[in-house]
């Protein structure tokens, strides 16, 4: 049974929930740590002893405040698909901010401190993930206890979040070479003609136009 069929980016929340949560426990999987469960009772019986990493723990903290590390992501605006979405500064924005080091006058609307703050996209993506989760939490933890063979982002968007149709995004990695465009350029070639671009727009449009902050 699907749970999200009508949710907007459905599709990318659950790609990027996946991708964050088993990034966390791949983190957390070498643990050697033992944890002691229980009391010790009038009756004699002694704490269960639970290696840490197959506690029920441990997913408890990786999904703890998991989806807040959906502000990390930022838009990329230069990128097609799913692969708008990542980490890290857009080229785009270290463009403008490349400008405004160059003394060039650069009005996006908001305030320049506020230019790495999580775009209302990236935010409203955060939301979801947080409504996703809460929907798919036995899910997830069935995938955990009984399902670890499988990849999370298999089990969880195409066996159980998303239609066949939705999932084709879960397919897409970033090789440096995807563009809007259609065309593939080596990331070093696409910074060069991108700076080219947005300086001479910046110097040779009168009144310096303001960008919209969702598009970097």
């Amino acid at each position: 049974m699907f749970v999200c069929l009508s949710r907007p980016l459905g599709h990318l929340v659950c790609k990027l929930l996946s991708l964050e949560l088993q990034e966390e426990l791949s983190r957390t999987g070498r643990s050697r740590e033992v944890l002691e469960l229980g009391q010790v009772l009038d009756t004699g019986k002694r704490k269960r002893h639970i290696p840490y990493s197959v506690s029920e723990t441990r997913l408890e903290e990786a999904l703890e405040n998991l989806c807040e590390r959906i502000l990390d992501y930022s838009v990329h605006a230069e990128r097609k698909g799913s692969l708008r979405y990542a980490k890290g500064q857009s080229q785009t924005m270290a463009v403008l901010k490349g400008l405004v080091e160059k003394g060039v006058k650069v009005d996006l609307g908001i305030p320049l401190e506020l230019w790495d703050e999580p775009s209302v996209e990236v935010t409203f993506l955060k939301k979801q993930c947080e409504m996703m989760l809460e929907e798919s939490e036995d899910i997830v933890e069935d995938w955990y206890f009984h399902h670890q063979e499988q990849p999370l982002q298999h089990f969880l968007c195409e066996g159980h979040v998303l239609p066949a149709t939705e999932t084709a995004c879960l397919q897409e990695t970033w090789t440096g070479k995807e563009n809007t465009d259609g065309q593939e350029k080596t990331e070093g070639k696409e910074d060069q003609d991108q700076e080219e671009v947005e300086e001479e727009e910046m110097t040779n449009t009168p009144g310096h136009p303001k960008h919209d902050p969702e598009d970097l």
